[in-house]
């Protein structure tokens, strides 16, 4: 199973990246995914259903830890070849 990921971390900071959303950052980096896409405003990563739950995991538990108030996720089933 392929799963796609969409999340923001907040409270948002329009001059500075907040420690939450650098630390969002770099566990989707650093995660086994397909693809990442990192934006100011929202981020998206892709892949097999084990690598996306454990960033998913590390994410919360991580963003969280680093002061994130509010984590706003969807997370949707992909079929194959599905954008």
């Amino acid at each position: 199973m392929r799963l796609r990921v969409e999340f923001t971390t907040e409270p948002f900071d329009l001059e500075e990246a907040p420690a939450h959303a650098l630390v969002a950052r770099e566990v989707v980096e650093a995660a086994e995914l397909d693809s990442v896409d990192v934006g100011p405003f929202g981020n998206t990563a892709e892949g097999g259903a084990d690598a996306v739950l454990a960033a998913v995991d590390a994410l919360l538990r991580r963003t969280l830890d680093a002061g994130a108030t509010r984590i706003s996720l969807q997370l949707n089933v992909i079929g194959e070849g599905e954008k």
